[in-house]
């Protein structure tokens, strides 16, 4: 897919993008092939898809600008006093929602975010069955690209009158913290209505208005979550910490995130939301 470049507002976005398609031309050979299966040291499968994708995303990125380094999900071991003196960096999941591609979804995707000082400037998540296209950045906006047809997209702050709150979950992770917190959002604002959708989608949904609030209160790691926040982030929404606070990504030990929650910047129940968060913070 060629992108046209006259929206594009950052000058590494057009590459990025056209990685992010090759890496899912990598992928497609091995969707619904049987591909074999190994459990990485955390018990996470990995299959011979990821490996393909991360080697082009890797090749790929470097040839773009030797000197940003690359954190991928395939190739992570690399020492905190290293990354602690990187100030910019792509942080790249080559295939998210391995479990979903294992089982024959559509529903995974390939994310690269670029990170400066810890923070997203921007992030694209493709989908390679589709060819559809997610993209932007704080400040930069935020599209959906399906081949050439390319569109604006933005957050909703709330649903259409009498319709219910929606919101996106993950068909494999929850917690009791997470259905607690729930449970307190539906008595502030009324029945909710559950979306259930694999990998980084779930960012992707909110970011074009159609769905409203994704907690997290379960782990995830650092490439599940950077590309689609910048994505969310460009089409008006956040990604907080339950104590309210911005979510970032400072090269720190754990590459495991924190709990978070994805809304709408200026979703009239924030407030509401942040109260119950931080109840259990």
């Amino acid at each position: 897919m060629t992108t046209p470049m006259a929206h594009l507002p950052h000058p590494l976005l057009a590459p990025v993008i056209e990685l992010a398609h090759r890496a899912g031309e990598a992928i497609l050979p091995f969707w619904r092939a049987d591909v074999a299966v190994t459990a990485k040291a955390d018990d996470s499968p990995v299959t011979a898809a990821d490996l393909a994708a991360h080697q082009v995303l890797l090749d790929g990125l470097t040839a773009l600008d030797p000197g940003i380094p690359v954190l991928s999900e395939e190739d992570a071991n690399i020492p905190q006093s290293v990354r602690a003196g990187w100030t910019r960096w792509w942080l790249v999941d080559p295939l998210d929602g391995t479990k979903e591609f294992i089982s024959g979804s559509e529903e995974f995707t390939v994310n690269i975010a670029l990170i400066e000082q810890g923070r997203v400037v921007f992030g694209v998540v493709s989908m390679p069955t589709s060819g559809r296209c997610y993209y932007g950045g704080a400040g930069l906006g935020a599209w959906r690209a399906d081949a050439d047809v390319i569109v604006p997209i933005t957050v909703r702050t709330q649903p259409p009158a009498g319709d219910a709150l929606i919101v996106v979950a993950s068909r494999r992770h929850s917690s009791p913290e997470q259905e607690h917190l729930l449970a307190g959002l539906e008595g502030c604002v009324g029945a909710l209505q559950m979306a259930n959708v694999g990998s980084s989608l779930k960012f992707c949904l909110l970011a074009e208005g159609a769905a409203d609030c994704y907690p997290r209160l379960a782990p995830t790691s650092q490439w599940d979550t950077a590309a689609a926040q910048g994505v969310l982030e460009g089409a008006g929404g956040v990604v907080l910490q339950l104590d309210g606070t911005s979510f970032s990504y400072p090269p720190r030990e754990s590459l495991l995130n924190a709990s978070f929650l994805a809304l709408p910047a200026d979703a009239p129940w924030r407030d509401s939301l942040l109260t119950l968060a931080r109840g259990l913070a």
